[in-house]
């Protein structure tokens, strides 16, 4: 008898450990009552210092809001595109808030939350010129400003441009390089490029019209294993989509609804290895 009750108090105990896991992990979420977000903070109208230097943009309200509806505080921590990567597999962020979108190479170790943004590739050229640049084909030997190893860095590789390397600079500093000739090109998400141009009126460079490629997604950024984490800012983007908040951020940032799939010009799809 005495062997048969030390049992049941073993599985009773089991039992109750089992439960205290599951109550936690089930809690995992809630229980954070902070998170560290990556950004770049130079990044407009996405991540960026406003006239008052206060980090702002629209992934910065959006990630803002979610936390206020899910009673979390957020700190940013600002890094380079390739920081932001590192930092969310090593787990020392929660998640990257900088428009980001999940390429094929990046599925192994990365889960993008519900989009809040769709759009597509474009190219920043001199306004007197054009660059030079009439067709993707025509980026051979020029020279593409933007930060290493981003896909569209890739793109103007494999078209044979000559790649010049910025570490998370302004737009000023792009727009302006590009005007003076030490650069001919960007490649970017072509909403990011519409407010700098319109945002820097006296630098003299054009989004090159109707030569658009790979059409895009945009969301946070998480470490795969975060999936439980994903699934609840998931929801609360799905409800501000609902109510119409996300619209209301978009169109204070970008001036149009872009938290939703619009038609686009046609666009050519390019794969590059990353």
């Amino acid at each position: 008898m005495k062997k048969k009750g030390f049992l049941g108090t073993l599985l009773a105990v089991g039992l109750i450990a089992l439960m205290g896991c599951t109550s936690k992990n089930e809690q995992s979420v809630d229980d954070k009552k902070e998170w560290v977000v990556a950004t770049s903070g130079t990044l407009f109208p996405s991540s960026y210092y406003n006239d008052d230097n206060k980090l702002t943009g629209y992934d910065i309200e959006v990630v803002k809001e979610i936390a206020n509806r899910m009673d979390k505080k957020v700190t940013f921590k600002e890094l380079n595109v390739d920081g932001m990567l590192a930092s969310i597999q090593n787990n020392s962020v929660d998640f990257a808030a900088n428009d980001f979108s999940l390429s094929d190479s990046r599925k192994d170790k990365f889960l993008i939350s519900e989009p809040i943004k769709y759009s597509f590739g474009s190219m920043i050229v001199r306004k007197s010129d054009q660059s030079g640049i009439k067709k993707l084909e025509d980026l051979k030997d020029k020279k593409a400003a933007g930060e290493a190893t981003t896909s569209y860095m890739k793109i103007a590789e494999k078209y044979g441009a000559e790649l010049i390397s910025y570490d998370n600079a302004t737009n000023d500093q792009y727009l302006t390089d590009v005007a003076n000739g030490r650069t001919d090109v960007i490649l970017n998400d072509y909403y990011l490029q519409k407010m700098s141009v319109n945002a820097l009126p006296d630098i003299p460079v054009m989004i090159l019209k109707d030569v658009y490629f790979n059409p895009s997604e945009s969301g946070l950024l998480f470490n795969k294993k975060n999936q439980e984490l994903k699934e609840e800012i998931d929801k609360t983007i799905k409800e501000m989509k609902k109510d119409g908040t996300m619209k209301k951020i978009s169109e204070d940032f970008f001036g149009e609804d872009v938290s939703k799939k619009v038609d686009i010009p046609t666009v050519e799809s390019v794969s590059v290895e990353e």
